[in-house]
């Protein structure tokens, strides 16, 4: 039996959870409502306060599915009632962040500044020029947008220049030596 999977999933008080047909489950929370197709094979039920998922044999694949559905329910359970966020770091001389509205500009050491718009849902929070938190209650989404505004330049490893996650940790190079 898979260790995850089999865990029950406690409903915190506030969050109400309802599974339609072809297992789409929608989950209500104070921070807002998610709304998931999980995999058709698993059998989900809500007995009182928790959630159980439960396979239909031990094929590869089922069992597989059974731990993934499971954490993908209560990823969806803690985003309403908690949310989740992601910082990262802009290391760089001259490169910086600015917010207007629910536009993030970057200055990044391009001949023009990057410019993203918050995907809906999500919210992006500065700290000072070179702290961003990306904020939301889709754990995936949160996940997605913080490494786009990473990809926009990533970090490189002789001087450590551009941007990171705040818990990342570089492997710094030696640089190249003269000759003698």
């Amino acid at each position: 039996m898979s260790r995850i999977g089999r865990l029950p999933i406690a409903i915190p008080a506030g969050v109400t959870v309802e599974i339609a047909e072809n297992n789409v489950v929608t989950v209500k929370g104070p921070k807002g409502t998610l709304v998931k197709e999980l995999p058709v094979e698993m059998e989900i039920k809500v007995t009182g306060e928790e959630i159980v998922v439960t396979r239909p044999n031990d094929l590869k694949k089922m069992k597989s599915l059974h731990g993934l559905t499971r954490t993908l329910i209560n990823n969806m359970v803690v985003g309403v009632t908690d949310g989740y966020q992601k910082v990262l770091e802009v290391n760089g001389v001259g490169y910086r962040a600015a917010k207007s509205g629910n536009k993030l500009t970057l200055n990044l050491g391009y001949s023009h500044p990057v410019e993203m718009t918050d995907p809906e849902g999500l919210e992006t929070v500065l700290e000072g020029q070179n702290k961003i938190t990306v904020k939301g209650i889709d754990k995936e989404k949160v996940g997605q947008y913080a490494a786009e505004i990473r990809d926009k330049r990533r970090p490189e490893p002789y001087k450590g220049k551009g941007i990171k996650y705040a818990d990342e940790v570089i492997r710094r190079k030696v640089g190249k030596t003269g000759k003698k």
